[in-house]
């Protein structure tokens, strides 16, 4: 069949247009297609994005550590939360072990007390950033409970007696904390908060303090973040010869010679208890101190023992003035407390602890760390 040019054209541009309307239902087709597969694509990521935030914010609210390793440790467990947390335990423990050997010379004392006996321990960390965790004092507060159970082997009754790092790491501790619960040993709790805390802790020592039923125990915490808690304490008890003590007199004045055993640091409770080393060891720099005005020895000899008076104002509990009234010394306080309950009042046992005192003495000569104490 002839065509002539005119219907020839026609019929290329009918058969153009028919394929060119025909490859574009085509490519939209496709491309509809396509457009809905990557926007199922991008919903899916952006659904699954907001999960692995949501574990990560969980497990950093379970276990404290750093986001980072929070992250890794979902990652390498294939973002299966229990095993996750499982796996930072495991770490934490490991680097817990590496860090025991550096200087943790921050931390808290924490006080628990009953009627008549309290116990103070001190509980160690690198940084005051972590000594003001909630764990951290958590921690400090329960093992302070554990500490006022200890039975003084050395010392039964009255009285105050040490009590070490030995006497607890065994014991079973039961912990009430969101972050971290259950019943373990002593040992393993501290471990456990070293790990998510990412510092050296550990419990450094400890006293238990007992009076008998005709006294009581006074107590006062310095710089304290919450109650049962504080960086400097002052422990005493005032013993009744009678066995009918009016207790708010006693009580009234306990606090104010706890406060007073913070502020000015005894180490001795009278002359008497002053060791023969100490005194000798302050008469010959007072003597030394002496020899240098180039007086005669009669007097260099007063000006000795005057100024071995004034060590023991500043050593002795029941010569020092006191500090909310200076114009008497202790003795003068107890005396007219004796008055004023009708029977003779008397300072059983005081020590005062501070946080980190004597650490770094204790490293560079291994000599035994300081408290100020009678007993």
């Amino acid at each position: 069949m002839a065509f002539s040019g005119a219907t020839k054209r026609s019929l290329g541009t009918l058969l153009y247009k028919r394929l060119l309307n025909s490859s574009c239902t085509y490519a939209h087709s496709r491309c509809g297609g396509g457009l809905a597969n990557v926007s199922r694509r991008f919903s899916s990521e952006g659904s699954s994005s907001s999960n692995q935030m949501n574990l990560i914010k969980q497990l950093r609210e379970r276990t404290s550590a750093p986001i980072k390793d929070v992250k890794a440790a979902l990652m390498e467990s294939n973002w299966d939360i229990e095993a996750a947390q499982r796996e930072l335990r495991k770490r934490g423990k490991v680097l817990a072990s590496k860090k025991a050997a550096r200087t943790a010379a921050e931390g808290l004392l924490a006080l628990a007390q009953s009627e008549n006996r309290a116990a103070l321990i001190e509980l160690n960390c690198e940084t005051d950033f972590v000594a003001r965790n909630d764990i951290f004092q958590h921690l400090a507060l329960s093992l302070a409970k554990q500490a006022l159970l200890v039975e003084g082997v050395s010392q039964p009754g009255a009285g105050a007696f040490h009590v070490g790092p030995e006497n607890l790491e065994g014991l079973k501790l039961n912990l009430e904390h969101p972050k971290i619960s259950g019943v373990t040993t002593v040992q393993n709790a501290i471990t456990e908060v070293a790990a998510m805390m990412g510092e050296n802790v550990r419990l450094r020592r400890g006293f238990v303090m007992s009076t008998s039923s005709n006294g009581v125990l006074s107590t006062y915490l310095h710089t304290s973040p919450q109650p049962g808690l504080g960086r400097i304490a002052g422990i005493l008890s005032l013993e009744v010869e009678d066995g009918n003590p009016q207790l708010d007199a006693l009580q009234r004045v306990g606090s104010e010679l706890a406060m007073h055993v913070v502020a000015t640091k005894p180490l001795f409770l009278t002359k008497d208890l002053v060791s023969s080393d100490a005194l000798e060891s302050e008469r010959e720099i007072l003597k030394s101190q002496a020899e240098t005005t180039g007086k005669s020895q009669m007097a260099i000899d007063k000006m000795v023992e005057g100024r071995l008076r004034k060590y023991f104002e500043d050593v002795v509990l029941m010569e020092q003035k006191f500090v909310m009234n200076d114009t008497i010394n202790v003795k003068t306080l107890l005396d007219n407390l004796s008055k004023e309950v009708g029977s003779l009042v008397k300072i059983g046992s005081f020590f005062r602890m501070e946080v980190g005192d004597g650490i770094q003495r204790l490293e560079e000569s291994s000599a035994s760390e300081p408290v100020a104490q009678a007993v």
